[in-house]
């Protein structure tokens, strides 16, 4: 499977929106990007392989593999990305403002119904993140 992230940027926050075959699944949240600076920066546009990760603290969530310089980049729940994102991507149900959003377990709920029985039948799924056009690109 193949999904596609379509990024707004602004500098205190990108909101994306992420398909599958050109349906739209929820939107996200991330920090703005500061050149790929761990903790601070959103990662960079590229395409990337997902897998299911738990961990006590989000339990049921993604991880993103070989992101070039970065580790531990999930998908996981974050209505806030200033303050509450280190680099990685929350799914949100609604955009409030450039970075903030709302119902994000939800929508990470939703992205797991979608994508865990494809995982489990071991299939591979891949994320591509683009700009939108007319955005600027990283």
């Amino acid at each position: 499977m193949e999904l596609l992230l379509i990024r707004t940027y602004d500098v205190v926050g990108i909101n994306g929106t992420l398909y599958n075959c050109e349906k739209s699944i929820c939107h996200t949240i991330e920090l703005p990007w500061k050149e790929n600076q761990k903790m601070i920066s959103c990662i960079p546009e590229g395409r990337y392989e997902i897998v299911k990760r738990y961990n006590a603290k989000f339990k049921w969530h993604f991880i993103l593999m070989n992101v070039p310089n970065r580790s531990f980049i999930l998908i996981h729940p974050a209505n806030d990305a200033l303050k509450e994102l280190k680099g990685c991507i929350a799914p949100v149900l609604v955009l409030a403002a450039a970075g903030k959003g709302y119902e994000s377990k939800k929508a990470l709920k939703s992205l797991i119904s979608i994508i865990y029985p494809l995982l489990d039948q071991k299939e591979k799924i891949y994320l591509t993140i683009k700009s939108k056009p007319n955005n600027e690109t990283h």
